[in-house]
Formats: C-alpha cells, structure tokens, sequence
C-alpha cells in the first residue's frame, strides 16, 4: 500500500450535487434509448417545486452514537419538530389565546387585592375601607387602556408591540425604551406570578414555606419546557387551569355575595399577632393611598400582551386579537372587583408572614375548608403558575423583532424545532430564576419592582398613537386622539405616582435598568452595522480573485493512523507541506526522525525542543516567525484528531487538538483543517492493523 494516500481517485464515480444517478438503459430499437433517473435519498430529501432539495424530518431526529439518546430525550421533552409548512396551523383560537396572553391579566386579581391592603393597613385596620374606592378606579383605568389598544391592534394588525409602535411614530430611541421596560416587565411577570403561586401553594401546606425558592425555581423550569413545546401546544396544556380559576373564582364571589346579601356569610376574626402587625404605625396621608394604588395597579399588567401577540391568532388576526382582548378585560374586572368586596366586607386583615394569602381567607371564610376550598387553592396556585406563560410567550416574541431590527443577537430572532424563539425562552427563565434566587420568591419584595414598567410601554404607546391619528388623518381620527390620548394621559400619571411611591422600595432599579438596557441594545446595533459595513466590501467583486497559496503545515504528536492521515490530506493540496513537532522528550524526537524518510511521503520535519514543557506556545510563536517570511500568504494548520467510539472515552485524552483549534480560532489570517481519525473505522481496516 502506497505511503501516500491520495485524497481523491480520478476513476471514482461522479457525485451529483443534486443526488440523483442517471442511467442509461437501451431499449429493443434504436429510438427507444432513454436515461432513468433515480433518487435513492428521497427518505432524506424530497425535492420541492423547482427541484430544490427540502431536508426531512429525518435529517433532524437521525443521530449517531451517545447523540441518539441525547435526541430522544429532546423530542421526549418538548416534541417532534414541526415542519414550517404548519405554521399557519399553529395559531390560536380565541379561547387558547385567552389561555396563553391573558392569564397573567386575570391571574393578578389573586393578588392585587392583598398588595394594596398590605400597604393601607399600615394605617391602622380601619384604613382597608378604602380597599374598594381603589379597586374602582384601578377598574376604569383597565376600562381606558383596554379600549386605547382595542384601537391600536386595528391599526397594527401584524403586530401592535409598544416597540412597533413607538418606533414607527416616535423614532427608535422610543422604541427602544418601550421595549426595555417591557422586557424588565416580563422577567417580573414571571418571578412575581410564581412567587404567589408558591404563596397559594403554601397557604394549604404551610410546611413548605421554607422552600419556596426551591419550588418556584421548578415551576419555572416546568413553564420553559411546556413552552419549548411551541405556542399551540402550551395554550393546550395552559388552557384548563386558566379557565378552572376563571370559574372556581366566581363560583365563590357569587355565593359569597349570596351569603352577604342574606346574612350567612361565616365570621371573621383574624389572629391577635396579625392585629399587632397592623397596628398603625403610618399616618394615612395621599402618600400612602398612592403607593397602595401603585400595588394594585400590578394588576393591569398583562393587558398588553394580546396586542403584543396579534400575528399570532388565527385569521383573521386583528378581528380575533380585539374579541379576546375584550373578554380579558371583563372577566378581570368581574374578578378584581368581587375579591376586593369580599374582602372589604369581611374585613381580612393581610398575613405579615405572607404564610395565608388574602384569596385564601376569603375562601375559607366563604366556602369553608371543604373540597370546595382545596380547588380555589388549586386553581389559584396553577393559574398563578401560568400566568408567567403571558411573558414567555411575549418575551421571545419582542426579543425576535429587536433581534430582526439588530438590537438583539440575532439567535433571538430564530425558531426552534417547534417553531417557538427558543433563545428567548431560555434567556427569560434563566432572568426569572436569577429574581427568584435573590428576592427569595416574595411577591411583597418584588411587587416594587413591578408596574413601572408596563405603565412606561403603556404611555409611550398610546403616545405614539396620537402622533399616528394626527399626522395620517384617517377616518375617525378624532375620536380616536381623544381615547388614545386620555389613555396615555392616565398612564403616564400612573407611571409617575409609582416612581414617586416606590422608588426607594426598589422602583429605582428600574430607572437604572431601562436606560443602561437601552444603551446596550444600541452598542449592539452599532457592532452588527459596523460588521456589516466591513463584510460588504469584502462581498464586492472585483474581478476573479485569486488567493494566494497557503503555507501548510501539520501538528504531529507522534507517527500513527490519524497523522499518517492529516498528511496524505496536506501533501494533496500542497506540494511543500510541512510537519511539525513540539516535544521535550529528545529520544522521541531522535526516533521520529530516524523514521520520517521512509514514512512521510516527502514532506519536511521540524522538530522544536521545548524544554518548558509547553506544547502550542511554541508551535505559536513558530506559526509567527513563518508567516514573517511572507506576511500575505495565510496559514493553513492541519490537525489529526482522534475521535473514540465512546464519549466517554474522551476524557481519557488530552484534547490538544481541541484546544489548539481554541487558539488558532482568533489568529488572523490562519486556516484550520480538522481532519478526524474515527477509532472504529481503523479497527474495521486490517491493512491499518497489519501497519502496526
């Protein structure tokens, strides 16, 4: 057997780019000559209209070796993948919708109520009579941004995103501050809904109060991997417990309305320690009444969400967007409104351990501890759970148009196997886990956080639809300033009793946020056009260009298959390869050489001592030296690598190539050529044995 193996045989037969083998076939007559073709890969590829090659689902799921049950696991965990032809099926029913963008707007009457009770009962109990008084008008403050953005889903039916919006009317340094705060609203959306449903969780198994973290850190991982599932099938999964909440919760509000109107309803004395806590201690002044009604105004967060997720509704989008956002919005009210009765006329006085939850008195108060109490608990804690699924199905979405627009990096703006933003997904969890960690799950310590936010994407997108309806002038412009304009004014004046009421409780972190983030997605944006610019005028043609012939050289540890292999491959693309070995061992070194004439197939050795034992320094500072030589004329490095038949079996190996490549990877003007040695393939060839 030759010692140079070339890489190629001129009698091998032709390969077709296309994969298709033609073939000749005669008939009886003359005329009857024809070519058949045949396409063996069609398992793997089918061919589309124009004859392009359309990858199968088995080019996806086929895996070899240890990746094979590294897949199965994958598609165990989140699915098979879905092809992009199905992505019109993959949209939602209005009821599904309802499910997936608005569950955090419905599921933050669990816990509105009791945010503005903690702060008012600072006051002293009596102060909790103006529980109701604020729940009013937290409810006409829902009733004008609901209708602000019934308005701006009709004039953005490809998606009305504060972002969208505020650029396309405001300019993008707008867009860019909406989106910020709308992405710091969501990573709160998901630690805030999880937290109370850990908190309803506790409420019925008080024992785990200590662990509260723990649990709220697996919800999250729970929500991510239903998530990952894809959109349609998480409003599947999301759908009964949103609506288990929506009719265990009225069930209770109407009879306890029952029991109140004809006297019934069981007493209420809440525990003396808890009466202690709340034993006045602030005078109840505007300041006080404004920060509880900056707490209960968390409870409009979530409204945006559907016009956030117009595109992904069934057609005809908007039309649907706008019913669902209607039913959200009432449903809500219908809730918000009857907790907050309830707990007023009971007169429920907060948990200062945060062990019972204001909901969950009620309901025992109201239904007792029966079956009837365990579901409103139930139903409480996995609507609370999903409602974080409003963010994770927001969160990718606004990632991906700031990642189409280069404020983000562009793995944002990229579908996974299921056809959902899997970056964002991921990202969003690891944020939400991060608050979770540091806040130890406590909704009271994060609610300060919260709102400001959306409040802020609130104002700036009913802003910008003021600028749209007067620059266009369209039919009903009028109107429609007024109620967009009403709606930003409300907002923004929400906005600022927030700063004012919660900036030193924690607010002041998301002043800081939202611009540093802004500046980042700029900087982010400046680095992709700059790349932009440099790769242009590379792309420009002038001319055929013609690149000079690299100088070629080849790492070896020692002589064997794998570098016998590397060799053959460097010899047939350059006649003046050369070999290069590093070592501190001089008697290897010596017998290398003694060897290399009648093995090398006529390419040069240098051997380097390296008598500090280092390896890829001095073959670096070698690689620099060289190159010197002709500083125009890149380096071609060809590695040998050896790939065991078990993962395993790697960490039973140094790695040098790995690394190598590591560092030749940021070298300027450098080529690498990883040429693998695959252990089973020499242990199938008996010459490679019978070389040994």
């Amino acid at each position: 057997m030759s010692d140079r193996t070339p890489l190629a045989d001129d009698r091998s037969p032709r390969v077709d780019p296309f994969l298709e083998v033609r073939e000749k076939r005669v008939g009886r007559r003359p005329g009857d000559a024809y070519v058949r073709i045949v396409r063996p890969f069609e398992d793997v590829f089918e061919r589309g209209t124009e004859g392009d090659l359309i990858a199968t689902e088995r080019t996806v799921l086929d895996r070899p070796g240890w990746t094979r049950t590294i897949r199965r696991l994958r598609t165990i965990l989140i699915g098979q993948p879905i092809s992009s032809l199905r992505e019109e099926h993959e949209r939602l029913t209005k009821l599904k919708a309802l499910a997936i963008f608005s569950s955090d707007n419905i599921s933050s009457s669990a816990y509105a109520t009791e945010e503005m009770m903690r702060i008012l009962v600072l006051a002293g109990i009596g102060a909790i009579t103006f529980t109701m008084p604020l729940t009013i008008t937290i409810a006409v403050v829902l009733a004008i941004v609901a209708l602000s953005y019934w308005q701006t889903i009709r004039a953005y039916p490809g998606g009305a995103s504060s972002y969208l919006v505020s650029s396309d009317n405001l300019g993008y340094r707008a867009g860019l501050v909406a989106a910020a705060a709308l992405l710091i609203d969501y990573t709160l959306t998901v630690a805030v809904s999880v937290s109370a449903a850990v908190a309803a969780i506790t409420s019925v198994i008080p024992g785990l109060l200590d662990e509260r973290v723990l649990l709220a850190v697996g919800i999250v991982t729970l929500l991510m991997l239903g998530n990952l599932r894809g959109v349609r099938e998480s409003g599947t999964i999301f759908m009964a417990p949103t609506y288990l909440y929506i009719v265990a919760i009225l069930g209770m509000v109407a009879y306890g309305l029952v029991q109140r109107a004809t006297g019934t309803l069981a007493p209420y004395t809440p525990p003396a320690d808890w009466l202690r806590a709340a034993g006045g201690g602030q005078a109840l002044g505007l300041l006080l009444i404004l920060r509880a009604f900056s707490s209960g105004a968390a409870a409009l967060t979530g409204v945006e969400a559907i016009s956030d997720g117009v595109p992904a509704f069934k057609p005809p989008e908007w039309r649907n967007a706008r019913i669902t956002l209607v039913w959200a919005a009432a449903i809500f009210g219908l809730l918000f409104l009857g907790i907050s009765y309830l707990a007023s006329s009971i007169g429920v006085v907060p948990d200062p351990s945060e062990g019972q939850t204001v909901l969950s008195q009620i309901a025992r108060v109201v239904v007792g501890d029966g079956a009837f109490f365990v579901i409103i608990q139930a139903a409480t804690m996995l609507v609370l759970a999903l409602a974080a699924n409003t963010a994770f199905a927001d969160f990718p979405r606004l990632s991906s148009f700031l990642a189409r627009d280069s404020f983000m990096p562009r793995q944002f703006a990229f579908r996974g196997e299921r056809l959902a933003f899997t970056t964002g997904i991921i990202a969003l969890s690891g944020l939400a886990v991060l608050l979770l960690v540091v806040f130890g799950a406590s909704v009271t310590a994060l609610i300060p956080l919260y709102t400001l936010g959306v409040f802020l994407a609130f104002t700036l997108s009913q802003t910008s639809m003021v600028v749209r309806w007067y620059r266009r002038r369209e039919p009903g412009w009028r109107r429609g300033m007024v109620i967009n304009g009403l709606g930003a004014l409300t907002t923004g004046v929400i906005a600022l009793i927030v700063i004012e009421s919660k900036f030193l409780s924690g607010a002041w972190m998301v002043v800081i946020a939202i611009p540093l983030l802004v500046l980042l997605m700029t900087a982010i944006r400046g680095h992709y056009r700059a790349v932009d610019q440099a790769l242009a005028v590379a792309r420009v043609p002038g001319g055929r260009r013609a690149a000079r012939a690299p100088i070629v050289i080849v790492p070896i540890a020692r002589l064997d298959e794998p570098a016998r292999q590397a060799l053959a491959f460097a010899n047939s693309i350059s006649d003046e390869a050369t070999a290069v070995h590093v070592t501190n061992d001089a008697a290897t070194a010596e017998g290398i050489r003694r060897q290399w004439i009648d093995w090398a197939g006529g390419a040069e050795l240098v051997v380097i001592e390296s008598p500090y034992r280092a390896l890829i320094g001095p073959l670096l500072a070698y690689m620099n030296v060289l190159q010197r030589q002709d500083p125009s004329r890149p380096i071609l490095v060809v590695l040998s690598e050896f790939v065991p038949r078990h993962w395993w079996e790697n960490l039973l190996h140094n790695q040098t190539a790995l690394r190598l490549k590591l560092r030749l990877f940021a070298r300027r003007n450098t080529i690498v050529a990883d040429v693998p040695y695959h252990l089973d393939a020499a242990e199938a060839d008996p010459d490679a044995i019978s070389r040994r």
